[in-house]
């Protein structure tokens, strides 16, 4: 009898592409990419965090380099893209938490920049260069749990994310063909400095916690699994879907 063998998670030989990478969610995949074997540039904006964030991956004997990057610059998102990656993680995103009737046209674009416009280019550039290299790549974006359901003062954040799960949807039957998978990652609350606040709240924190079905705010380590699973060629036929990381959330 032959029995199957469990596919590898390893990342040996790979080069990763990780935006968002100085805090938080995308801080975690980078390292978790890196501990995986892959050499990763490190993306963001905040070049001091970023550098802190590199620094502390290569004193673990790690391989990675760091990459100032605004990706909503579309000029210079695609400078930065000149060579191919197997694997691209995009972490960026914004919020801009308000009552509908008060969004402004501001508010709107800021998020939908972020969170939508340099998400699909950033998807296209990696895609452009994983087929000219004939790579069958994955690209993860991070998404949330809001791109499935609805929520007070989130309008435009859930807006943005129920495009982004649609983007991946349609992205993923156009470059199947091609060997290239691309997938959402939808977090509920994690513990990062940009939800800090919101944690900090005792009203907010009781409702979140009555929300998610495990009784606890997430933490960064829990998105790690699922980035690396989603970057190996364990998920070698997974496309076109996402992973809801939410605690339960969304299940009732």
């Amino acid at each position: 009898m032959i029995l199957p063998s469990t596919p590898s998670f390893s990342l040996h030989g790979k080069r990763a592409l990780v935006t968002g990478a100085s805090s938080g969610i995308g801080q975690a995949c980078a390292v978790a990419m890196a501990e995986a074997g892959a050499f990763v540039v490190c993306a963001a904006r905040s070049a001091d965090r970023l550098n802190q964030t590199v620094d502390a991956i290569t004193a673990k004997g790690l391989d990675a380099q760091a990459l100032t990057l605004d990706q909503t610059d579309l000029g210079a998102l695609k400078t930065a893209l000149q060579q191919p990656f197997d694997i691209v993680i995009n972490s960026a995103g914004m919020a801009r938490q308000k009552p509908a009737l008060e969004t402004s046209a501001e508010d709107f674009d800021s998020v939908m920049d972020v969170n939508l416009r340099s998400a699909y280019f950033l998807s296209i550039y990696a895609a452009q260069l994983m087929k000219a290299a004939k790579i069958d790549g994955s690209i993860i974006h991070i998404s949330s749990q809001m791109g499935h359901i609805g929520g007070t003062h989130r309008s435009v954040y859930c807006a943005s994310k129920h495009a982004l799960e649609g983007m991946v949807k349609s992205m993923a039957i156009e470059w199947g063909p091609l060997g290239i998978r691309i997938n959402t990652i939808c977090p509920t609350f994690i513990r990062t400095p940009l939800s800090q606040a919101t944690l900090d709240n005792p009203e907010g924190l009781k409702w979140i916690q009555d929300k998610i079905k495990l009784s606890r705010v997430g933490e960064v380590e829990d998105i790690m699994g699922a980035a690396l699973y989603l970057a190996s060629d364990a998920s070698s036929l997974v496309t076109g879907t996402h992973i809801l990381v939410d605690g339960g959330w969304t299940a009732g």
